[in-house]
């Protein structure tokens, strides 16, 4: 099936959430956070998006601007906070796949909605991207609540769920409030109240997507590749080889910032799938989620025509 997206989207995505930084076993930190990852990748491809997240007043905090400025982010939508330390959270590699100790009562948790709003507002925005981890804590969750009712834009909702950091109450409210929503096949299979095997994805995700009225449902497969469903219909594709696995933090999200910027650009559901997979499988050859090289991103958008 050849669904079109949206014809495209005009202005800059608002990119919304934690950023952080993992550690690794024997390592020194290394800067990630979902929605951070995302909003990183898009710089890289041209796409200026506005973060809103919240930092310590700390070496770490330091260190997360200074990165953002050399990548060329902006940063006026970074809050920092004088009490809570930046976001940190250790990483386990079980088989190549992670295991996430988050730790409570980080920077990110307390992003403040008038300052938010503050930095939003004036903007030319084109959607908001924002994940599940950020909303665990009242104080955030009030300002991702006022940045929704405040703009209303269509929200693209990256689900990421982190025991015991989430409850499914409040994700199935946050995804309701979506027009497309992002999930790997373990996430569908705990969200739909299913527990079948892998085969039977898309009759699990054809029922959420009626339930929560959504656009479009995105579920990532791992090695079997990701698949588009909307009422029309459903895209799959396979994924694309990987050379040597190194880990897979923050494949999922060099996925997303692919799809947002399918969606921007106004790509066919096929070329945005494959695109995603692509770029996701270059990440998990290497440490950590980012890459602070812009040639594989010029790489992509001479490739790409963006």
């Amino acid at each position: 099936m050849h669904s079109q997206a949206a014809a495209g989207l005009t202005g800059r995505p608002l990119v919304f959430g934690e950023v952080l930084f993992d550690r690794f076993a024997g390592e020194g930190p290394v800067l990630g956070g979902a929605p951070f990852n995302v909003a990183w990748h898009l710089q890289g491809f041209g796409q200026n998006p506005l973060f809103i997240s919240r930092i310590g007043r700390d070496e770490l905090g330091e260190r997360v601007l200074e990165e953002m400025k050399s990548w060329g982010m902006d940063t006026r939508g970074m809050q920092q906070d004088p009490r809570y330390p930046t976001g940190a959270v250790q990483v386990y590699l079980e088989e190549d796949e992670p295991r996430y100790e988050i730790l409570p009562e980080q920077a990110y948790d307390f992003i403040r909605a008038g300052e938010a709003l503050k930095a939003a507002r004036g903007e030319e925005l084109s959607l908001l991207y924002q994940g599940t981890l950020a909303a665990r804590c009242p104080t955030s969750r009030a300002a991702l609540e006022g940045l929704a009712a405040g703009l209303r834009l269509p929200v693209f909702m990256d689900v990421n769920l982190r025991p015991p950091w989430w409850e499914k109450q409040r994700v199935d409210g946050l995804i309701k409030a979506s027009r497309w929503v992002k999930m790997n096949e373990e996430e569908l299979d705990l969200l739909s109240g299913f527990n079948s095997g892998g085969e039977k994805g898309e009759e699990k995700a054809a029922v959420l997507l009626k339930e929560m009225s959504l656009a479009v449902l995105i579920v990532t497969l791992g090695s079997r590749g990701a698949f588009f469903l909307q009422a029309a219909g459903c895209t799959r594709r396979p994924a694309a080889p990987v050379p040597e696995v190194v880990d897979t933090v923050g494949a999922g999200d060099a996925f997303s910032a692919v799809c947002i910027l399918g969606l921007s650009l106004g790509w066919d559901f096929r070329v945005t799938l494959e695109r995603s997979l692509e770029f996701a499988s270059r990440i998990v050859g290497q440490r950590g989620a980012i890459r602070r090289n812009p040639g594989p991103y010029e790489h992509y958008r001479r490739r790409w025509a963006i």
